[in-house]
């Protein structure tokens, strides 16, 4: 029996994957997973996971991944049917019945599928023979080598109105089905034979979420060509608002155990996604020259629940974003939402990596923005904020976005926060600043131009602390070396001064460094939940910190590269080095009365 895309997604929803392991593996959440003995192997240490959020269990010792129904198939010994049969009754589901029209449907998209594949085949040929010479320079021109093409399946379309159709035809196809499919276009004059739609073209495979080949994208190598980049039609095969380019492998990278990314990165085009593949982001997906849709979204959270929306950091770009504003803010949930990661204006993926390599880039999707600030900004940016009326309309509009916003809990927090900082800039506190009252922010009269810049500075210094915070929470020994630069860094986040503080009397206290005893210390000082924030988020904090084989001494230096880049960027007050050098010797001479004197200057300083 065949089970439609939609019910197989029904019921995953609605059933855990760690309700179902859980039914077999005694488990023990771990930050945002769940830990248990393998069920496959006899093992004493846990190296059995679970993670909800990607929707997958894998096992160290047996090297076995899958889902709920794979986990079934195992340890019940069923078959696929039977599998989902049981699944479906723990999801409350009732099975589909039999539709013998939706066989015949099936049966036939199978052998339009077939074709499709034949066809990409004949676009892969054509691109290594002469005919694909100017293309092969073109993409070459593009940082893209023979075996890159061979990897994303890039293939050529001749300039000829009968290549494709006769290399399928000659093999048995049926030229209605190639119209249907969207490979040949049917002329309104019935005497002339239908043509190939793809003329001239770079051509990019366009799978659904099954991996099945739908659809292609051709970009025009005539730059007189009326449409730059032309994607096959509506069919049945293909919706174009259902389907994002790469979304199969996407999920496949997202869903890898050792990949620490919440979501997956959506970027405009195709060549920016095979860009941030080849740089090691093979979580990247694009919409089909629209728009994300619905349908997008949601499966941009099927995958994870943080998908990262990568635009321009030019006009353009931010009108894009707040359009997407619009689609996510009625299908926000807790646990679900999108960030906005803005790129130097006037670049896109592409240009970046190549301008300046993977780490640019990652340091831009490490400092997304997230939906909230988005909102807020897109709110301040509509109209001007001089006078009265014009603040009342600012608050006006916040009430409309939220009014979009379905869930109450979601919706309530939004509130929250959005009149929160209407009140800072334009309310009561910002008229207590205007008196010199205490704590209270200047009051703008209007948008910031420097908007943009400044939202993304702000990200990456937060994303810089969070990774130097972690760094030694997770490598406590790196305090031996970097401890002048850690103890005289000026952290923006309540947590991670808080956390400071406990590390400072920790080091000052202690002979020999050690991460349970620190971490114990940590958990006494009350702030074990800030302490359980860094450990969900250790795999980001190892990568960043050159991955699980680093030296110490190669974290020490990136941990002092990125504290020089923090200091530089949003540390513009600064300790003197003879104050810094006194504070050290205080901590290392256990001199508790001078270590007092030194960090209230230093509070004062701030």
């Amino acid at each position: 029996m065949r089970f439609g895309e939609h019910f197989m997604e029904e019921i995953k929803t609605r059933v855990r994957v760690s309700d179902v392991v859980g039914r077999s593996v005694k488990l023990k959440r771990q930050g945002r997973e769940f830990a248990g003995l393998s069920p496959f192997t006899n093992e004493k240490t846990p190296s059995f996971f679970v993670n909800d959020e990607k929707g997958f269990y894998h096992c160290f010792s047996s090297g076995k991944h899958g889902d709920a129904i794979s986990f079934l198939m195992e340890i019940e010994n069923l078959s696929f049917p039977e599998a989902v049969e049981r699944l479906a009754g723990l999801a409350g589901v009732d099975m589909p019945k039999e539709d013998p029209q939706a066989e015949a449907r099936a049966k036939q998209n199978k052998i339009a599928v077939n074709w499709m594949e034949e066809a990409q085949a004949f676009f892969a040929k054509s691109l290594m023979r002469e005919a694909g010479r100017e293309a092969r320079e073109y993409l070459k021109g593009r940082g893209l080598t023979q075996t890159a093409a061979e990897r994303f399946g890039i293939g050529f379309a001749p300039d000829s109105f009968d290549a494709l159709r006769g290399e399928l035809l000659q093999k048995g196809a049926d030229v209605k089905l190639l119209v249907e499919t969207g490979l040949l276009i049917e002329p309104e004059d019935r005497t002339r034979q239908p043509w190939d739609r793809f003329r001239n073209r770079i051509m990019f495979p366009i799978r659904d979420p099954r991996g099945r080949l739908v659809a292609f994208g051709g970009r025009a190598m005539d730059k007189d060509a009326k449409a730059k980049y032309l994607n096959s039609p509506e069919t049945s095969l293909f919706h174009k608002g259902s389907v994002l380019y790469r979304y199969p492998e996407a999920r496949k990278a997202l869903a890898a155990p050792n990949n620490p990314a919440r979501g997956l990165i959506v970027a405009e085009g195709y060549m920016d996604v095979i860009a941030l593949a080849r740089a090691g982001f093979e979580q990247a997906v694009a919409p089909l020259g629209t728009a994300l849709t619905e349908d997008q979204l949601d499966l941009l959270w099927r995958a994870g629940p943080e998908p990262i929306l990568c635009f321009d950091g030019d006009k353009a770009g931010l009108r894009a974003a707040f359009r997407s504003i619009e689609r996510a803010l009625p299908k926000l949930k807790p646990g679900q939402t999108v960030r906005f990661a803005l790129l130097p204006e006037g670049q896109d993926p592409d240009d970046l990596i190549q301008a300046k390599g993977p780490s640019a880039m990652r340091e831009v999707l490490e400092a997304a923005i997230p939906l909230v600030d988005m909102l807020w900004e897109r709110e301040r940016e509509a109209g001007p904020l001089n006078t009265p009326e014009d603040k009342a309309g600012l608050k006006d509009r916040i009430y409309a976005a939220l009014r979009e916003i379905t869930h109450d809990g979601v919706r309530e927090q939004y509130k929250t926060e959005l009149l929160a900082r209407f009140d800072n800039e334009f309310g009561w506190k910002a008229n207590q600043n205007k008196r010199g009252g205490y704590g209270a922010r200047k009051a703008s009269t209007k948008a910031s131009p420097q908007m943009k810049q400044n939202m993304r500075d702000d990200a990456m210094s937060e994303a810089r602390e969070r990774r130097l915070m972690g760094a030694v929470l997770e490598w406590p020994l790196l305090l031996e070396a970097v401890d002048e630069t850690f103890f005289t860094l000026r952290f923006s986040s309540d947590a991670c001064r808080q956390l400071q503080r406990a590390i400072q009397s920790y080091y000052q206290s202690t002979k020999a460094v050690d991460k349970r005893s620190l971490h114990a210390h940590i958990e006494q000082q009350g702030l074990d939940t800030f302490l359980k924030k860094f450990s969900a988020d250790r795999f980001l904090c190892v990568a960043a910190m050159g991955g699980s084989d680093a030296t110490l001494d190669q974290r020490e230096a990136i941990f002092k590269k990125e504290a020089a880049a923090l200091m530089g960027q949003g540390q513009d007050e600064r300790v003197e080095t003879e104050t810094r050098s006194r504070l050290v010797d205080s901590i290392y001479e256990n001199n508790t009365e001078a270590l007092r004197r030194l960090m209230r200057a230093s509070r004062r300083e701030r």
